[in-house]
């Protein structure tokens, strides 16, 4: 997401870092290489002209602190004019009492509307509330069957009703069913076409005229760049949004949707999806993206992700451990399946300070993590609680197990013990054990481990190629 636009925006900060101060000239330089980059990224025209005029007006009026470099004031400056682009936004779901509070969803086909309902249903029971999810898209084959599978999976009541084709009944039916059941939220999932035309118009018109939703947020394809935000003010026209989700955004979007849609149709994003799983369903801030834009990373959002993973009793245990210098194996396992259920290692390094630069070409494959706990698993439970008995005839043993050479073992081991010594260090601190995850040693730990994994994959790829037939040179 945004990596290409991110190299770019950095390029530009490189070059002004290296002149002695802000002018006119290289000022305009800069904003000829800013709006290229923009427009690449499939920005809108219209909103890009207007930020470059707004980033040269504000730098031109900007008091050049001494002590600051050229590429530093434009970075802040050019961080708050996407924040501008891009907000204000209010991601909050603002609940009616007495309920049910009604949010109607829209979108054209494959912009992920059904699986989007069932990640905000699963974002509406984390508030607190008793969703009830109501398959009214009548159009699409298996659309219903799709939204009760995804109920099924996260244990959420589905409304439908087979072999009928009047939306509008269904959505009244499922308002009495949701009021007479005690559910205080619905989520309707409504019809969508592969293009918008006057039926699809017709029919969510008149579904949100029989309902009045609280709330009507319209489903966009994040990569589908600026159709996405020209179907967003069309739509708009005909139902008066209150904002749009953007879907796949872990994927090749460049990123002109997400900075052009609050500019183009004038309302907020409210949610991104960063992926397909059921719980990647994110609250949008437009200051948290400029940074990610920028290279500055968002550890507002790192923090929010790891609070959600990580219990104070569990981080008590763990700085007890790390203190004592108990800190085995199982514990290392815990924490990369932490690291997953957060994201994966790439995206949190992403939100540090800094790392986004840092990782141009680094292939951090999460995937590899999987060879990482082949060889854990391998180990028996006293050797992960103690892996200073781990002996050569143990390793190759755990290598033989796992399906990997005895120096992967070896190197696994002699990396994790470093980390640990490390860890005991980091160990003191009001944030015990989860400080210690973010302070350098757990990352170094899980970043070390992955490096192992990657070592692995390679020696693998080795292996299997085969050897080139023909006859020995002669010496």
């Amino acid at each position: 997401m945004f990596d290409s636009l991110t190299e770019k925006f950095n390029s530009v900060f490189r070059t002004l870092s290296s002149r002695g101060r802000i002018t006119e000239a290289n000022v305009s330089d800069a904003m000829n290489s800013v709006r290229k980059a923009l427009l690449e990224a499939d920005v809108n025209y219209h909103v890009v002209k207007q930020f470059c005029k707004d980033v040269k007006t504000a730098a031109m009026g900007a008091e050049v602190i001494k002590s600051l470099r050229p590429g530093q004031v434009m970075i802040k400056i050019v961080n708050d004019e996407l924040t501008k682009l891009m907000g204000p936004t209010d991601p909050k779901i603002y609940f009616v009492s007495p309920g049910p509070t009604v949010i109607l969803l829209a979108g054209l086909q494959g912009s992920g509307k059904t699986t989007t309902a069932g990640k905000l249903a699963k974002y509406i029971v984390s508030q607190g509330k008793k969703p009830l999810l109501v398959a009214d898209d009548l159009q699409r084959p298996a659309a219903i069957d799709q939204l009760i599978v995804l109920g099924e999976q996260l244990e959420i009541d589905v409304y439908s009703e087979q072999g009928t084709k009047d939306a509008v009944k269904v959505a009244k039916n499922a308002l009495k069913h949701a009021k007479k059941s005690g559910y205080d939220t619905v989520v309707l999932d409504t019809a969508g076409r592969l293009h918008i035309d006057e039926e699809m118009m017709t029919e969510v018109a008149n579904v949100a005229k029989a309902t009045s939703p609280h709330q009507i947020y319209l489903v966009c394809d994040a990569m589908t760049g600026q159709d996405a935000v020209n179907s967003a003010k069309e739509f708009n026209e005909r139902l008066e949004l209150d904002g749009v989700i953007l879907t796949k955004l872990d994927g090749d979007a460049r990123g002109g949707a997400a900075l052009s849609v609050k500019a183009v149709t004038g309302k907020p994003i409210k949610f991104i999806g960063v992926g397909e799983k059921l719980d990647k369903l994110e609250e949008f801030h437009p200051d948290r993206m400029a940074s990610r834009i920028l290279g500055m990373g968002d550890v507002v959002t790192l923090v929010e992700k790891a609070t959600e993973q990580f219990d104070a009793e569990e981080a008590a245990k763990m700085q007890k451990k790390m203190a004592k210098g108990s800190y085995g194996f199982d514990d290392f396992l815990k924490q990369m399946q932490s690291i997953k259920k957060m994201g994966g290692m790439t995206d949190m390094l992403k939100m540090i300070p800094g790392m986004s630069s840092k990782m141009a070409g680094m292939d951090m494959d999460d995937s590899e993590l999987g060879k990482i706990e082949a060889i854990i698993h391998s180990m028996t439970l006293e050797e992960r609680k103690k892996p200073d008995i781990i002996t050569p005839s143990r390793r190759r043993r755990i290598a033989a197990g796992s399906g990997t050479d005895q120096q992967d073992v070896s190197g696994l081991i002699k990396n994790f013990e470093r980390s640990r010594d490390m860890l005991k260090s980091l160990s003191g601190g009001a944030l015990g054990g989860l400080k210690s995850l973010f302070s350098g040693g757990g990352m170094d730990n899980i970043a070390a481990a992955m490096s192992q994994g990657r070592k692995i994959k390679q020696r693998s790829k080795r292996k299997a190629k085969p050897r080139r037939k023909g006859k020995k040179r002669r010496r």
